[in-house]
């Protein structure tokens, strides 16, 4: 079996849960870790005590690695004191959604994200045994603080010129992540809509390119994809729609079922959910809200439509929710995370 990646994570096996922004689940990333892979829990919008209540509650379901996931500031992102007028001016396009799920528009608050800077330090008080990035890397000085604690960084990529990036900041693998991947783009040198690479091309690429450990995202989903992404370079296999799919995550049954009946071609990359491309099912929400052509900017977008989706989600109202998936989803079929663990594992070089 591959070593490179298990070594450097301590796992027994080189696959890799996504993580999932906002859908991850303590269950899910204990059971992964527990198979033998790494589970990964994605904290995107969670406050330095909610992280550390997540990293306790991991560490009660499993005593193997595990990753923490945190999102890296990125200058688009439009500030929390935007003039009145135009906060309402992209809450009043999406007010029929609150009506629908029987909500109020929501007042502005006073930021739509928790601190970075309390995010990190939080999980390097934490100390899991992977931190993984996506849009960028943090500063020299804040990788160099993890590593000191025996922490593996990871940083992700969406093209070559990112991995090569990734590398000269210090990250100790980088996980390449194809245009077929299911949610955001995470791409941070140039526009998404310009780093849409997909993963037969940017595999082998990024693992000509660097020196660390290359781990393939995007389009898989079994066996056969699994060892294609070895075959290509890689080290190891992330791996989140087929994840996504099973009783353990934190989605629900709509958003299974529409895994499972996707198609190939059944998936777009769309702003409209969050304000910046992501991969996903298409509904009512995203159609109506592309029609506008009113969408605020992230993280605006993903906070004002975040407060109905969360209704929508108990409602299991799918034409409100974010239906994220790859265009590998297809091959999503199976209901329990051990018997996708299994699956994938059987597609691993011995």
């Amino acid at each position: 079996m591959v070593t490179g990646v298990n070594g450097l994570f301590g796992v027994e096996s080189p696959i890799v849960l996504g993580p999932f922004g906002g859908l991850s689940s303590t269950e899910l990333t204990a059971t992964v870790s527990n198979l033998g892979g790494l589970g990964s829990f994605g904290l995107y919008g969670y406050e330095p005590e909610r992280i550390r209540q997540t990293a306790r509650a991991l560490r009660e379901l499993t005593p193997k690695p595990f990753a923490l996931n945190l999102w890296v500031p990125r200058d688009d992102a439009v500030p929390a004191d935007i003039p009145s007028e135009e906060y309402e001016r992209f809450a009043a396009v999406l007010e029929p959604f609150f009506r629908e799920v029987g909500a109020e528009v929501p007042s502005r608050p006073e930021r739509f994200l928790p601190s970075f800077d309390e995010q990190i330090e939080a999980v390097l008080e934490l100390a899991p045994a992977v931190v993984s990035f996506v849009f960028g890397l943090p500063s020299a000085s804040l990788v160099e603080a993890a590593q000191s604690k025996g922490i593996v960084v990871v940083g992700t990529a969406t093209t070559v010129d990112e991995a090569r990036y990734l590398e000269e900041g210090g990250a100790d693998a980088i996980v390449a992540t194809g245009l077929e991947a299911g949610g955001h783009r995470v791409s941070f040198l140039r526009g998404a809509e310009e780093s849409l690479v997909g993963s037969f091309a940017l595999i082998p690429q990024v693992a000509d390119a660097v020196s660390v450990p290359v781990i393939a995202a995007g389009a898989i989903g079994d066996r056969r994809s699994v060892a294609g992404a070895f075959a290509l370079g890689a080290s190891g296999v992330q791996v989140g729609t087929a994840f996504l799919a099973t009783r353990q995550s934190a989605t629900n049954d709509t958003h299974r079922e529409a895994i499972r009946v996707a198609t190939a071609d059944g998936t777009v990359l769309t702003r409209a959910m969050s304000g910046r491309l992501a991969r996903g099912i298409p509904n009512r929400a995203i159609r109506t809200i592309e029609q506008s052509g009113v969408i605020a900017p992230f993280p605006l977008q993903n906070w004002l439509t975040g407060r109905f989706r969360a209704e929508a989600n108990k409602q299991g109202n799918g034409e409100l929710q974010s239906l994220w998936a790859g265009q590998a989803a297809a091959l999503a079929r199976h209901t329990d995370a051990a018997d996708v663990y299994a699956e994938l594992l059987a597609g691993v070089p011995r």
